[in-house]
This record gives C-alpha cells, structure tokens and sequence, in this order.
C-alpha cells in the first residue's frame, strides 16, 4: 500500500488511527439506537456497511480514499464489534446466564488475530493486499450479514429514549469514572503492547519469526484468561479478580526489559501479561450491568468506551515516542493505576449494587 498509493508507513496508520477514534466517538449514538430498538437492524447494517467499505478499501488510489473509507469503517465496527454485541447480550440474557454468554462470545472472538493475521499475510503474499481485501470483504458479508439478521433477536416494541437522567446519574457518580480511569490505563497498557511487542522483542535481541510467534501467543492467552477469569466470577467478586489480573501485568511489564533477552525470560512475562491481554473485555459489561442494569446498559457503555477508545487509539505512538525501556514502564504503571481504579470502584460500589 505503501507503495502504491505513495504514502509513508505513518501516514496509513494515522487512518486505522482515524477509525478507532472515530468507532469511540460515535459510541454514545449508537448505545442509544441499542437501548430503543435492539441490535438486529442495526448490526445487519453495520456488518454490510463493514463489507462494502472493505471492498472500497480494495479501490483506493490515493490517501484521501483511504482515510475516508477508515472513517466508514470507524463507524461500522462501533456498529458491530464488542460494545454492540455485548449490548444485545446483556439485554437477552438474564444475570445467571450473562457471564458464559458473554464468554462464549469472547472466546470466539479471542481467536480472531490469531486466525485472521495469519490468512490475510497468505492472501496478501499470494494475490496482492487488494485482491486479499475483497476475499475478506466477502467472506465477512456472506457470514455476517445474514447471521446477524437471522439470529439476533427483534424487539417486540419499540422502548422509549433511555432516561438521560440515568445516564446523567451515572456520568455523575465517582464509581462511573474510576472505572473509566481503571479501563482507560489498562487498555492503553494492552494496546502498546500488543502494537509494540514483536518489535521489542527483536531489540531484545530474539529473531523475528521468535517474537512473531511469541506475541501470537497473546491471542490464545486472552482466551484463557477470560474462561478464568468467568469461572471466579461464581466465587468471588468481579472487580477485585480483574484488578488483581491488571496488577499481574504490570508486574509483567517490569519483567520483560529484566528476563527478556532470555527465551524462557521472554515467553514468562509474555505469558504472564498475556493472561489479563483480554480479561477486561469481560469484566466492563459484567461489572456495568451488574451496576446499572440493562435498560440503559449501552448508553452507558457508549459514554464509557469513547475515552477508552481513544487511549487504545493514542498510546502506542506516545509510547514510541518514549523508547522501549520507558515505554515498560508506563505500560506497568497503567496497570497499576487500574489496579487501584477497580479496587476504589469495588469498595465505593458495594452499598450500591443495582441487579
């Protein structure tokens, strides 16, 4: 793509840039549209929308187009991704049965890089990225949209606006914002390292098809992490597990610059870290219902995710700017600010518990 539309490496990451920040700031507009009329009109259109901007992706010719077809697909994924799917969930499921769904999704899901990363490399080197975007394109339109229209549920009747002065309330209270905080450090810390991680390791000194292989182990780590993390959700508490998985990661980070130059080193504290890679995927809707309820679970969540969104969008090239050393070290102390975020949540928002 470089290449051929004449552009620096920068330049194309500033428009999946472009798309994340854009998914974040359309949030709030589509948990409405959630908590009125259900996700099944509008993730059908959201999925058709994502194929055809992919299969425009595939026609660019220059920066422009391509910073305009990240904005359609900004848009799309905020239609389509987690916080719409996990919006429908919590509105279909009643409590007992939300965490294994919510689960079932995410371990699905969880194997998305790890699948998709691979096939779009062999697609990309046997046909040629823009041939590899319209197979995708219409491998994704096959399958999503009809699932989406098939299965999700629709919604007997329309429900009125979500009462602003709920999702007013919850803007308001001191619990909502340090799960923001805690959310936001601990994405931002997810995000530069899933970016940054291969690269780091081949400075460590490890070979890349090493640190390739190594950092694929994330995906398959999210995975097992989220299936633990559900199984102590019947024990104990949904906050004090996730805070405790953020400070194992943090731990992780501080590791890796230490160990790392090892192979047993390296594969330690990427394990280690891996394990909370997607635990709070599951903890945020768990711990939102089990706070506010569902009837304006997605407004909510839509106001929460456009600052988690853009800190999953800025930190990596912060952390860049910073130099690896300093970079772990930012990475460990955003975990521990969500530590501490969850821990303050948990004890503020016991005598509150919304079912």
């Amino acid at each position: 793509m470089s290449r051929e539309l004449r552009a620096g490496v920068p330049q194309l990451t500033g428009a999946l840039t472009l798309s994340i920040l854009l998914s974040g700031l359309v949030a709030p507009l589509i948990g409405g549209w959630l908590d009125r009329r259900g996700g099944r009109g509008l993730m059908t259109l959201g999925s058709a929308l994502g194929a055809g901007a992919l299969l425009a992706w595939s026609q660019v010719q220059n920066l422009l187009q391509l910073y305009l077809v990240c904005a359609v697909l900004g848009v799309a994924s905020a239609m389509v991704l987690y916080e719409a799917a996990f919006a429908v969930i919590v509105a279909w499921f009643d409590a007992a049965r939300r965490p294994r769904a919510l689960l079932a999704v995410t371990i699905v899901a969880g194997f998305a890089s790890s699948i998709f990363l691979p096939v779009t490399g062999l697609l990309v080197e046997r046909y040629g990225w823009r041939a590899a975007l319209v197979v995708l394109a219409v491998g994704y339109g096959l399958l999503a949209v009809p699932l989406h229209w098939l299965t999700v549920r629709r919604r007997a009747t329309e429900r009125p606006p979500p009462s602003r002065a709920a999702v007013g309330a919850a803007l308001r209270e001191r619990p909502f914002w340090l799960l923001a905080l805690a959310f936001l450090a601990q994405t931002g810390a997810v995000s530069v390292m899933g970016i940054l991680l291969v690269t780091y390791l081949i400075t460590l000194g490890h070979s890349p098809v090493f640190a390739a292989a190594v950092a694929g182990l994330l995906g398959v780590l999210s995975v097992t992490g989220r299936v633990v993390t559900t199984g102590l959700q019947g024990r104990f508490r949904v906050a004090p597990v996730a805070a405790a998985v953020f400070a194992l990661q943090g731990c992780a980070a501080l590791l890796l610059p230490v160990v790392g130059r090892s192979v047993a080193g390296a594969i330690g504290a990427v394990v280690l870290f891996g394990l909370g890679f997607g635990v709070a995927t599951i903890a945020r809707p768990a711990l939102l219902a089990e706070r506010y309820g569902t009837a304006a679970y997605a407004s909510i969540s839509g106001a929460l995710a456009l600052p988690i969104t853009v800190a999953k969008a800025v930190a990596p090239p912060i952390a860049a700017l910073m130099g690896f050393p300093v970079a772990m070290i930012a990475v460990a102390a955003c975990c521990l600010i969500g530590t501490v975020g969850l821990i303050a949540y948990d004890r503020l928002a016991l005598p509150g518990l919304s079912a």
